[in-house]
């Protein structure tokens, strides 16, 4: 074995940057000579450092803790390193219980929409108020409507996700509708849980005709001129913008077909 190793060897080994292992030097945790052809050697007395920065750094330990542990290291600061080690574990288990619970809930969405929708009927709901984040803007294309979404999930990234979202939605503009225009959208929206804290809209309460269908987009206008006739059928007043959720879309398939959307528009009865 070698007395000595050049950075490039060093790198391979350890699998860490050049740039790395340069801002290690100048923050000074460690302190490579130079050879006579000017090449950074590393002591093999020195390797030790890289163990411990490459184990600290995994769990995610500022380079200033690392420095500070490395220059005074006793039993006690070990010790005290190692139940901190503990906790940051313990809390990245949470992390991936919390992520796994989410991956369910979201495969369960899909399930839920593909296996116990009502499709093709029309159903008079009562549904609750609803916290919900939006993005106002002119819509006139299918593609719009993803792009947009997508930057809503990017401003509020820690709210929600995009795969397997059964509440992402947008709403259509009713004066547009009646214009006889039926693909144009005044924003997208996303649902929220009941406990969060963050949003900028709430969804009203109240009484909701729904439709749910299977396939394209482009039949939102036969389904939403059915339901618009159940309406006067049976006296109810429209009372805003009729909005549109995809329970499942081009993220979850590239199967028109299995597409699911539902349609709801608030009444009063």
């Amino acid at each position: 074995m070698k007395d000595y190793y050049k950075i490039g060897e060093i790198s391979k080994i350890y699998g860490i940057g050049r740039d790395s292992l340069m801002y290690y030097e100048e923050i000074g945790i460690l302190k490579p000579f130079r050879d006579n052809n000017g090449y950074r050697m590393y002591k093999i007395s020195d390797i030790w450092r890289l163990n411990l920065i490459k184990e600290l750094r995994s769990l995610n330990f500022p380079m200033k803790k690392i420095k500070e542990y490395l220059d005074d290291r006793s039993i006690e600061s070990t010790n005290k390193i190692l139940n901190e080690e503990i906790d940051l574990i313990e809390n990245k288990i949470k992390e991936l219980i919390s992520h796994k619970q989410n991956i369910n809930k979201r495969i369960n969405s899909i399930h839920d929409a593909r296996n116990n929708s009502n499709f093709n009927n029309i159903e008079l709901k009562y549904i609750e108020e609803r916290k919900a984040i939006k993005l106002n803007a002119d819509i006139k294309k299918d593609e719009e409507v993803d792009f947009l979404i997508q930057k809503l999930q990017k401003e509020y990234e820690t709210r929600f996700n995009i795969l397997g979202n059964n509440n992402i939605g947008a709403i259509f503009s009713l004066e547009k509708i009646n214009k006889g225009i039926y693909n144009e959208f005044k924003s997208v929206f996303c649902l929220l849980e009941n406990e969060e804290e963050v949003f900028n809209i709430i969804v009203e309460e109240g009484h909701y005709v729904t439709l749910t269908y299977r396939g394209a987009y482009k039949n939102n206008q036969k389904h939403l001129n059915t339901m618009f006739k159940y309406i006067n059928n049976n006296n109810y007043k429209i009372l805003g913008d009729p909005i549109e959720i995809y329970k499942i879309d081009i993220h979850e398939t590239g199967i028109v077909d299995e597409f699911i959307t539902e349609i709801q528009i608030p009444v009063k009865i």
